[in-house]
């Protein structure tokens, strides 16, 4: 089913909007996208939900606006190939990729596709998010320590030098940035990295920029929910974590971009050393753990001797006691999303 199958013109900016099973949440990530002062523009939907009530409510609320170009997936295509498949329906110039249970905010496309203006190779753009709960209400405080912790700060703001360095460090956010469409298909969403699709994405996307360039300026809205995909995933193989780990730790990549891989494995390999501990892989989590003794301050970290102990008990395969207090810092780790409670 398509709400409509042409646009009045080629559109500029192309809005793509993964959705599955969530109606309580998309007319309003839609509302945002509508609301923009950028024109001309399309919102691509791939909806890969169980039932027909988000189709309904779409063809209810949104039947008589030419913008939108809505398709249920039959059968669901999963996560990766509803994005490509987005990717590939698209027909604007530029793409952004926003969930179904985000929020683009006022002006947002304007403010992104200014910087076109200004630098001449640009490829990508991305800026701040801010952190909502299950509501939609704005948590301030963790949206500046969220975006803080992905080094998007006043100092970095501008073009980033080298461009994949935004990807490898998670600058570059899951969704809500803007990007050249011709680069952006030419990636695409590849279906084997799984959970981590995400984040793969985005560092082959600023590997293969000209230029990426970061604007201090809050863009999207990301919301914390108990069905995320991350949420769901959290301490399991499926983790979207380990995949990412796997994933840096076999790039090919210049002398450049060296301390970048090694910032991000700083930030996954002591999650990816307290998941093992969990699933009792004692030897496997040792030698993550002993290869990336850089990640714990070479032996300077509480962190490490935490992770040690973890790892005892599990060699002893001994459970777990209720009363060992989780470390938050390992916790805080665990969020994908930005890559979606995956890698954070």
């Amino acid at each position: 089913m398509s709400i409509s199958s042409a646009v009045p013109t080629r559109p500029t900016v192309s809005i793509c909007v993964p959705t599955c099973n969530r109606p309580e949440f998309i007319a309003q990530c839609i509302d945002s996208c509508l609301t923009q002062s950028v024109g001309p523009l399309e919102i691509v939907i791939g909806d890969d939900s169980s039932n027909a009530e988000t189709q309904r409510l779409i063809a209810a609320r949104y039947g008589d606006e030419a913008r939108i170009r809505y398709v249920l997936n039959q059968p669901p295509l999963g996560q990766a190939r509803n994005v490509a498949s987005l990717f590939e329906r698209a027909r604007g110039d530029k793409i952004v990729l926003i969930h179904d249970d985000d929020l683009l905010t006022t002006d947002s496309l304007e403010k992104l596709l200014s910087l076109w203006r200004i630098h001449r190779n640009l490829d990508a753009a991305f800026g701040d998010q801010y952190e909502a709960d299950h509501d939609g209400a704005i948590d301030f405080a963790a949206s500046e320590q969220l975006n803080r912790a992905f080094h998007r700060t006043r100092a970095a703001e501008g073009l980033q030098r080298p461009p994949g360095r935004a990807g490898l460090t998670q600058m570059f956010p899951n969704n809500g940035w803007m990007a050249n469409a011709e680069l952006v298909k030419r990636i695409g969403y590849r279906d084997e990295y799984g959970m981590c699709c995400d984040f793969v994405f985005g560092v082959q996307l600023c590997l293969a920029a000209r230029e990426v360039a970061y604007l201090h300026d809050y863009v999207s809205v990301y919301r914390k929910t108990a069905t995320s995909i991350s949420h769901r995933t959290r301490g399991t193989n499926a983790a979207a974590t380990l995949g990412a780990y796997a994933f840096v730790e076999a790039l090919s990549l210049p002398a450049t971009l060296e301390a970048a891989r090694r910032r991000s494995l700083r930030r996954l390999a002591p999650i990816v050393v307290s998941m093992h501990a969990r699933q009792r892989d004692a030897r496997v989590g040792l030698q993550v753990a002993l290869t990336h003794l850089f990640a714990y301050r070479y032996g300077m970290s509480v962190r490490l001797y935490y992770h040690l102990l973890l790892l005892a008990r599990a060699a002893l395969r001994m459970p777990r006691r209720a009363d060992v207090p989780a470390v938050s810092a390992d916790l805080a780790a665990e969020r994908s999303e930005p890559v979606r409670e995956s890698l954070l």
